[in-house]
This record gives structure tokens, sequence and C-alpha cells, in this order.
């Protein structure tokens, strides 16, 4: 009997040595701060998104499923109709999809 409880209060032992480790991992190194509600640096700016293009949606979602088509393979008529499908088929958000589409009209075949 003796046996179980000495090896369960060493596995509790070992727990508290790895959440005292974890908790102890994320202080700063200058040690506590004063500030309880201090937010590490890095994590106060998020780093700016950067807008893309039409083109280069255009070359994120549709290589996804298949090849990419030139965008003088149709006119802007048969553009718009394929995007109106591939929208939903692809889950395209809105304002993705008609910078998408305003790139291909751009260089349809017309």
């Amino acid at each position: 009997m003796k046996k179980n409880i000495s090896l369960i209060s060493s596995r509790m032992r070992l727990v508290l040595v790895a959440s005292a480790a974890v908790l102890l991992a994320g202080r700063p190194a200058t040690g506590w701060s004063a500030d309880t509600n201090a937010v590490p640096a890095q994590a106060t700016v998020p780093a700016a998104k950067k807008q893309l293009t039409g083109a280069e949606l255009y070359s994120i979602h549709c290589n996804r499923c298949h090849p990419e088509r030139y965008p003088t393979e149709r006119t802007a008529a048969q553009w718009k109709t394929i995007m109106l499908h591939m929208q939903v088929r692809a889950s395209i958000p809105g304002n993705q999809a008609r910078q998408i589409l305003s790139y291909l009209q751009e260089n349809s075949g017309r």
C-alpha cells in the first residue's frame, strides 16, 4: 500500500513541477511586471495585412481545385457567369470575388 501512495505522490510531484515550468516559462525574463495588465511587446501591434490584388486572389483561389486559366480565354460576360458559379462553389468571400472578377474582365479576351 505504501508503494502506491509514494508512486502517486511522485507522479503528483512531477505534475506540479511540469505545471510550474509551464507557468514560469511565460513570465518576463527581468522578473514579474508590476502592471498585471501588461501585454508582451510582440503582441501589442499586429503586422498590417497586405491588400491582395485581384490577380493574386485569382491565383490563390482558382489553383486550389484546377489549373489556372488565362484571363484572355474568356470574354468579360463569360467570366461573370463563371465567377458567380465559382464564388458559391469555392466559398469565395464577396469582396474577393468582385476583385477577381474585375481582374478577369479587365484582362479578358472581350
